[in-house]
Parts: C-alpha cells; sequence; structure tokens
C-alpha cells in the first residue's frame, strides 16, 4: 500500500507483491482462537471450493448491489478471502485499482496465488496478499476505498473491533460492503434439537440491527442492513456434514453433539418435498460509509462552514 502506516504499526503490508505473501503475526482475536479453535479454515484450503456453494451465491448478491453504487476506488480489499472468488470480482469489476486480499489462513492465501494466471503473477498483477488479522490491519489509515468481506465477519466473538479497524482503513468516502450470517441460520438443527430434547449447539449470530448499531459506534455514516433466507437442501446428513467439514466450519457452525444425538436429531429434522434435508441460512448484507471526520487526531472538533 502507499504511504508508511503510522506510528506503532508494523510494515508488512509494504512488501506485498502477487508473487509473494506478507505474513503479519495472528493477535489472540484471530478467527480460529475466537472460537475455541473449533475453526479449522487453514487444512479447509483444499477442499473449501468444492463446498463454497453458499459463499459463491452469496458474493455474487454483494456483486448486484455494487451495481448499484458508482465509485471508482484506486485501492480495494477482500477481507477474508478464501481462495478469492472476491477479490477475482473486485479486479474484474474495477481494473484499475489496486487490489488486496486478506486472510487470517495462509493456505487460503496460497490458493488465491494459485489461481492467478501465470501472466499476471509474472507481471506482477496479481492482487497483494496479506496474512493477517481484521482486528489489527497492517495497514496505513484512510488507505483503501472499498472493502468487502464475504460471509467471515459473523466468526468473530464481537465484530466491533473489526469494524473500527476497517473505518481506520478507509478513506473518508470509502464503503464498506459485508455479508454474515443472521440468528435465524439452521434454524431446521434448532427446531429438531428442540423436538428430541437435546441441546441447541448451533453457533448464535447477531441480527442485522445489532450489527448496524455497532458499525454506527464504529463511526461509519448512514448504514444500510438487508436480509435475505438462502435454503441449501442436501440428499442427506452426510452430505450436510461433509459439506461444513470441506468447508472447514462444521464443529464451529454446528457445535458438538454425540453421534447418538445427532441421529436422533436428523431423524427429527424436516424433509421437504422431495425427500432431501433443508438447511436454512439466513445472510445479512450490509453496506456503510465512511463519513468526513467531527473530530481531528488530538480531540479538536472540526467545523464547516457553508458559503451562504
Amino acid at each position: 500500500m502507499r504511504g508508511a502506516p503510522p506510528p506503532g504499526r508494523p510494515k508488512a503490508a509494504q512488501s506485498m507483491s502477487g508473487a509473494g505473501i506478507a505474513r503479519e503475526p495472528q493477535s489472540p482475536h484471530s478467527l480460529g482462537r475466537g472460537l475455541g479453535g473449533r475453526l479449522s479454515f487453514s487444512t479447509a484450503a483444499a477442499t473449501y471450493d468444492s463446498a463454497a456453494v453458499l459463499a459463491r451465491e452469496v458474493g455474487a448478491r454483494m456483486a448486484q448491489r455494487l451495481d448499484l453504487v458508482k465509485i471508482a476506488p484506486q485501492r480495494v480489499a477482500d477481507i477474508g478471502c478464501a481462495t478469492g472468488d472476491g477479490i477475482r470480482e473486485l479486479q474484474r469489476r474495477y481494473p484499475k485499482a489496486q487490489p488486496l486480499a486478506l486472510d487470517y489462513a495462509l493456505p487460503m492465501l496460497h490458493a488465491v496465488r494459485h489461481a492467478m494466471p501465470r501472466l499476471q503473477r509474472l507481471m506482477g498483477r496479481g492482487p497483494r496478499l496479506l496474512n493477517a488479522d481484521v482486528s489489527s490491519l497492517p495497514l496505513a489509515a484512510n488507505s483503501l476505498g472499498l472493502v468487502w468481506s464475504n460471509l467471515m465477519l459473523h466468526w468473530l466473538d464481537d465484530p466491533l473491533p473489526a469494524f473500527r479497524e476497517l473505518q481506520r482503513v478507509l478513506e473518508v468516502g470509502g464503503l464498506l460492503c459485508f455479508a454474515t450470517l443472521g440468528p435465524d441460520t439452521l434454524k431446521e438443527q434448532r427446531r429438531a434439537a428442540a423436538t428430541v430434547g437435546a441441546e441447541d449447539t448451533a453457533k448464535r449470530f447477531l441480527d442485522m440491527h445489532d450489527l448496524g448499531d455497532m458499525l454506527v459506534a464504529a463511526g461509519f455514516g448512514d448504514p444500510v442492513m438487508d436480509m435475505e433466507m438462502i435454503t441449501l437442501t442436501y440428499p442427506g446428513p452426510r452430505a450436510f456434514l461433509a459439506d461444513q467439514r470441506h468447508l472447514g466450519v462444521r464443529d464451529g457452525l454446528l457445535g458438538h453433539q454425540g453421534w447418538r444425538d445427532w441421529r436422533r436429531i436428523f431423524g427429527a429434522w424436516s424433509r421437504d418435498a422431495d425427500g432431501r434435508l433443508p438447511a436454512s441460512f439466513e445472510i445479512v448484507f450490509g453496506h456503510a460509509w465512511k463519513p468526513e471526520p467531527r473530530q481531528i487526531a488530538d480531540g479538536r472538533s472540526v467545523i464547516r462552514f457553508q458559503p451562504r
């Protein structure tokens, strides 16, 4: 990225290139640790694409929302980029912008680099790859025009520090565009667990009103939130569990159950008209702009005089 990081910020971002990966030491707030190590994105990099149906669909809907926004950012970033679908969409949409792909799971970044066309790598035109934690970004303040984050922020125990950090690195007038899972995700599992008297172990997610309040608290202006339900269907429990394992989220999303409890839960899990196993995901979409600051760094208020 252009410009030196502020004092105390590491300079890893300065060494990024399409051919290499800048590494930033992980903080205690990293995703996997935030769920007690129940997420395994690093080991899932090789199988992620085979199961990422939901992420691709959500990414396509995020891209449709960008059609309504007229911006020309100089630098764009995909935060929690996984294997790179998002950053490739941003490169296609904003070909003149400098692209940055960030993920805390290093093997995911290796997958992004592997997917780059060879000529793009050799000419240094691929996305800059950064292995870092969203809650402590080694990027200069006011350095990004657009931040995109698809189905990542909900894995944080508290997204507010990440929202504050994203607000810091966005330039004034910059846009944050994201999607997370909402509280009605996997309502079928909760209903089946209640039916058989099993523990409700599925992860609880924040609703869009709480996320909107966090955006305001982080300094964003006029956040716009909306929600859609997406239902995937599976031939049976094995396929459903295999997909979550291939994504690296099985225990983090579903929680721990003994095999006897899982048999009871899946036995009570409702099927659709074709006998398939439905799994519903509430998708919360949000976008918010970074407004003009009301205070400068030393705490003094900014007063603007408008001509008559």
